[in-house]
């Protein structure tokens, strides 16, 4: 069997062919580096359009609204009764599947979901809150009404809508087997959500009033009545490394009360900084109070 054991320079075989074919694929090399179509140049472009910092919504009246651009946030919990592997606060991302990512520049739907735990606002996690009809823009969230959640992803003509829907066979989380939780490019039915109040003893109480910013509440599916988790007992390996799986599933305790599993943050902007969270803003420390102004006063 003929080997090729000279290089080109030499001329006896096949070099002509050979030459040509050199010169076709260095050809090919340069055509796709101009055309940005290298799988280096189609990862670097999603990379840095998911990490791209973000600048979200500050509130006026301490409410979220619709238009806002807020980080979902699930606090810092620990629940005794579960083999919890994540700890510390995690954010609702997009997280494209890790050999998609290798080979795309683009999301492509339907894209998975999980929580972070990195919380700086960025394309990943920055998700705005949407009008159903489109006519409320500007008008504050109230319990009990429906709203839409949705992300750039870093992309200025790309939006991809946070959907749910029955689990089958077809359609689960990989590890808890739970209802699934993805994002689509239809706003539908789907694509509904609601927030309600994480005190049930005063849920009713405070139906149609409006969503405080910052503040825990409950997001639950308006097609399947299920809340949004963040199962901290379950992790994924992602492009990103290892994060929280994020279901649709509603966690209640003995007393039928939602687990913090189930409890999220509408975290919006720091006025002097609107790319970092108004809840890392450190609190005003408390002015002396008359008593301890006295007290000091006859001290000296």
């Amino acid at each position: 069997m003929a080997t090729k054991n000279y290089r080109n320079c030499v001329r006896m075989g096949n070099w002509n062919e050979n030459i040509y074919l050199e010169e076709e694929l260095m050809k090919d090399f340069l055509e796709k580096r101009e055309k940005g179509q290298l799988l280096i140049q189609r990862n670097r472009i999603l990379m840095t359009n998911l990490l791209k910092k973000v600048k979200l919504s500050s509130t006026e009246d301490g409410y979220v609204h619709y238009g806002d651009t807020v980080v979902i946030l699930n606090p810092a919990c620990q629940d005794p009764h579960i083999d919890q592997v994540v700890f510390g606060r995690v954010a609702l991302a997009v997280t494209p599947e890790e050999m998609k990512a290798h080979m795309s520049n683009e999301i492509e739907v339907p894209c998975e979901v999980t929580a972070m735990t990195d919380a700086n606002p960025m394309g990943r996690n920055a998700f705005i809150l949407m009008s159903m009809d489109g006519n409320a823009i500007g008008e504050p969230i109230r319990y009990g009404m429906d709203f839409g959640l949705a992300t750039t992803a870093g992309f200025n003509d790309k939006m991809f809508y946070l959907a749910s829907d029955h689990k089958s066979i077809m359609k689960a989380t990989k590890k808890s087997w739970l209802q699934d939780v993805y994002l689509t490019d239809e706003f539908s039915y789907l694509t509904c959500w609601q927030a309600t109040y994480f005190d049930p003893q005063m849920r009713m109480e405070y139906e149609g009033f409006p969503v405080p910013a910052n503040s825990k509440i409950i997001i639950k599916h308006c097609h399947t009545n299920r809340a949004l988790a963040a199962n901290r007992n379950f992790f994924l390996r992602t492009y990103f490394g290892k994060e929280c799986e994020v279901a649709c599933h509603t966690h209640l305790d003995c007393y039928r009360i939602e687990k913090p599993l189930n409890y999220w943050v509408f975290c919006t902007g720091d006025p002097s900084d609107l790319s970092s969270l108004l809840v890392d803003k450190p609190r005003p420390l408390l002015e002396e109070t008359s008593g301890e102004k006295e007290a000091s006063t006859h001290a000296q």
